[in-house]
């Protein structure tokens, strides 16, 4: 029993189809199917059940893909760290951030890549807590900034800074010559709020359920970009991280700030405590601390 047979065997498993998974796998249906009837007389048992219509599991194959698809993704990681080791001077940086972190990281990145030239960084957007510590686990983020606190044993999340939430509304709004604000007043506003699972949404509900408010929730969104959007046509208000609002803004829209213990949060930088890290993903992690340690 090889590694490239149970590959195989899981593509077959993921698709219940043979075409499907030789089309993936780039080899011929024959091919394949002589593959897994190999594995099948190894193993001694028929993995799959074959109709005129589809492919199904049978107990043995079962409890063989739950095992192979496991090993398959430990060999994945075995690879990537492997590769990683080599990480010194070149190679590629994966960082999952959150949208607010836009007005300081291009300083971080700056200083980083005059020190480490052949180093390619890769940013995706990571911003649910689930998403971070799938990224995470999967491989597929070296470092997260998030301000998802995950309260987990495989992953070590440093504080870096506090910031506020802050209202953002129409500059004609009737609240915006306002200069006090309180969350009753926006009891019977639209309302634009982050889609479930993310950290914001769960911030703001609460500097509702404090002041015994309840918002009149309108639209949801994954992205601030769509919700300042959404504000300067018009459509609501809505409340979002005030370092988002560094540099130039619309002049449509203005923000307030609101008196509330729940509108502050803590973004972190995150990593896996038991993965390898080379010396210029370290260097990175230092660099981003010591940014905040100095400001």
């Amino acid at each position: 029993m090889d590694i490239k047979s149970l590959h195989y065997f899981v593509t077959v498993a993921d698709q219940l189809s043979y075409s499907k998974a030789a089309q993936i796998l780039h080899i011929s249906q024959p091919s394949l199917s002589n593959a897994i009837k190999n594995l099948e007389i190894e193993v001694g048992s028929p993995l799959l059940e074959r109709n005129t219509r589809k492919v199904e599991l049978t107990d043995a194959g079962k409890i063989l893909y739950k095992k192979a698809e496991a090993l398959l993704s430990q060999m994945n990681i075995l690879k990537k760290e492997m590769e990683e080791v080599k990480l010194s001077g070149s190679g590629v940086l994966h960082i999952g951030m959150i949208e607010s972190v836009k007005h300081w990281l291009p300083k971080v990145l700056s200083a980083y890549q005059e020190q480490f030239p052949s180093v390619t960084i890769k940013l995706i957007e990571v911003l649910s807590g689930k998403d971070v510590k799938d990224s995470l686990r999967n491989y597929s983020s070296h470092i997260i900034i998030t301000n998802q606190y995950v309260f987990e044993e495989d992953i070590e999340s440093h504080p870096l800074y506090h910031e506020r939430l802050v209202l953002v509304l129409p500059k004609d709004h009737p609240l915006a010559s306002k200069e006090s604000i309180a969350i009753k007043d926006l009891e019977k506003e639209p309302f634009i709020i982050c889609k479930e699972g993310f950290q914001t949404r769960e911030d703001i509900l609460e500097a509702f359920h404090l002041e015994q408010a309840v918002p009149n929730l309108k639209y949801e969104i994954e992205r601030f970009e769509t919700a300042i959007s959404l504000v300067r046509g018009n459509l609501g208000i809505t409340i979002i991280p005030e370092n988002y609002l560094y540099g130039p803004i619309h002049d449509s829209v203005v923000w307030k700030t609101l008196d509330s213990p729940a509108l502050e949060r803590t973004v972190y930088i995150t990593y896996l405590k038991n993965r390898y890290l080379a010396p210029a993903i370290q260097s990175f992690i230092q660099s981003v601390r010591q940014y905040f340690e100095e400001e």
